[in-house]
């Protein structure tokens, strides 16, 4: 088995969070995760990206090569587009809907949106609202990590461990705010 992955978002997004959970999960499954980020100047809504390679046998590459992600994730529709050539035949994006307007000439989000449905069955979360609907619009990297969940190659009972572990210091109630977060995205990914 192996999963390769990229997170894709602007700074403050928590594109970083949800790497630390998927990393942590992986690990408690047992398997080999390498990571890449690159942290752009995020406190400016800079672009962070991460590169995620899971897999049950040893990774050599840090770096995922074009052509070759089985899974985008983003929390940005026009980060997402940034990335789809490193996607693979058959490989998924999940991408939240909701624009993260940080230049002059961003493109109107409707052209954005027609470019990300041609590739295969994307799901195209509104993680804003959902996030709202789990008690903070700060856990909508919860929600698009749940949405992305049955493309992980992760147990989504692992990932929720994870997610407990993470943010456990922060308390109780952050703890179940990102786990109700993560469970209203993987309702939309599962039947």
């Amino acid at each position: 088995m192996q999963n390769n992955i990229i997170l894709a978002g602007v700074g403050g997004q928590g594109i970083l969070s949800i790497a630390a959970v998927i990393d942590l999960a992986a690990l408690h499954c047992g398997l080999h995760i390498r990571q890449a980020e690159v942290h752009g100047m995020s406190q400016r809504g800079g672009a962070v990206q991460s590169h995620l390679r899971i897999s049950d046998r040893e990774i050599h590459a840090d770096l995922i090569t074009v052509g070759r992600a089985d899974l985008i994730v983003s929390v940005e529709p026009l980060e997402a587009l940034r990335y789809l050539p490193f996607l693979g035949p058959g490989g998924r994006t999940v991408t939240a809907i909701e624009p993260f307007v940080n230049m002059p000439d961003y493109p109107p989000i409707e052209a954005v949106i027609a470019e990300l449905r041609r590739t295969a069955e994307p799901l195209l979360v509104d993680a804003a609202a959902l996030a709202r609907e789990a008690g903070s619009p700060r856990t909508s990297n919860m929600v698009m990590l749940g949405a992305a969940a049955p493309f992980t190659a992760l147990d989504p009972s692992q990932l929720e461990a994870a997610i407990e572990k993470i943010f456990e210091a922060k308390g109780e109630d952050t703890v179940a705010m990102n786990i109700r977060a993560f469970r209203k995205g993987l309702a939309l990914s599962q039947p």
